[in-house]
């Protein structure tokens, strides 16, 4: 990215879009932040990064704005055009559930988005967060936010997160998918109705552990096309040497409270979604989620 010195957004009601977009920007490159309408020697200054106002799309000089695109085009908003700037915006678009509706919520509004997700359009008022709110009134508040003051802090680890997360992600997938196993559940079926045979993603513990040694399993199990057949994963525990059992997107066909009476189960969700276990032989392991079908 072409160096900059001032990040610049419009003034009055703050938004999702441009929000972020500033937080990805500061985790890049940390700067004030300005809002006010920008001048035609702002939009010509590389040094100055100008975000969601201008109508202009000029990456090379640090021009964000998405609103001179026609009313046809696919939903684009601030984020999108720095995400694909720093060449993240294929991963985000694929690891990030929130980032399509963000933009549709953007350039179409809450009805459409609400009928292009299948919900009432309610349902978007009641997903709505008290933290979403209070930072968004909070950064259109004040004309500026730099460094040290609370708002901009925490705007500068929000984009820090998300970078880290899509830069470090792909790498991860890498990693599962030259250690994971893929194990069939033989003798058991995905439902009464569906004949085929229950996969199970099992990770095993390597060394050095990875911090988390679950995350990106639900991406990875996507990624392969398994997702109509993973009843569940298994990962190293970080809180022992052994394993923790998930079921895989709540599927009904385990309930793991049938295992919590196991002499090595020392951990089971009285929900029955997760359970903990100091068993590390994989035959052992496949016996307790046999134990925990339904």
């Amino acid at each position: 990215m072409t160096p900059f010195t001032t990040i610049l957004t419009h003034p009055g009601s703050a938004h999702k879009d441009e929000f972020l977009a500033c937080c990805v920007l500061l985790a890049s490159a940390p700067s004030p932040i300005v809002r006010r309408e920008p001048t035609d020697a702002d939009l010509a200054d590389p040094a100055i990064a100008v975000v969601d106002v201008g109508h202009r799309h000029e990456p090379a000089l640090n021009n964000f704005d998405h609103h001179q695109l026609p009313d046809d085009a696919a939903p684009t908003c601030a984020l999108s055009l720095v995400l694909q700037y720093l060449g993240l915006y294929t991963d985000a678009r694929a690891f990030c559930d929130w980032l399509e509706p963000a933009e549709w919520f953007d350039c179409r509004g809450p009805n459409a988005t609400a009928k292009w997700l299948g919900v009432e359009r309610p349902v978007i008022n009641q997903l709505s967060s008290p933290i979403d709110g209070t930072l968004l009134r909070r950064f259109a508040a004040a004309t500026r936010h730099q460094a040290g003051e609370p708002l901009w802090e925490i705007m500068r680890l929000v984009g820090a997160d998300l970078l880290e997360y899509l830069r470090t992600l792909r790498a991860r997938l890498t990693f599962i998918g030259e250690h994971a196993e893929v194990w069939s559940l033989e003798g058991l079926t995905l439902s009464a109705e569906n004949s085929q045979v229950p996969a199970v993603i099992f990770l095993p513990r390597t060394d050095p552990l990875p911090e988390d040694p679950s995350a990106g399993l639900d991406r990875y199990i996507q990624e392969q096309g398994l997702n109509d057949r993973v009843v569940a994963t298994i990962a190293p525990d970080r809180r022992s040497g052994g394993y923790g059992l998930s079921r895989h997107r709540d599927h009904p066909r385990l309930d793991f409270t049938r295992i919590k009476a196991e002499p090595d189960v020392h951990f089971a969700h009285l929900r029955g979604f997760v359970a903990k276990t100091s068993a590390t032989d994989p035959q052992r392991l496949r016996q307790l989620l046999m134990l925990a079908a339904i």
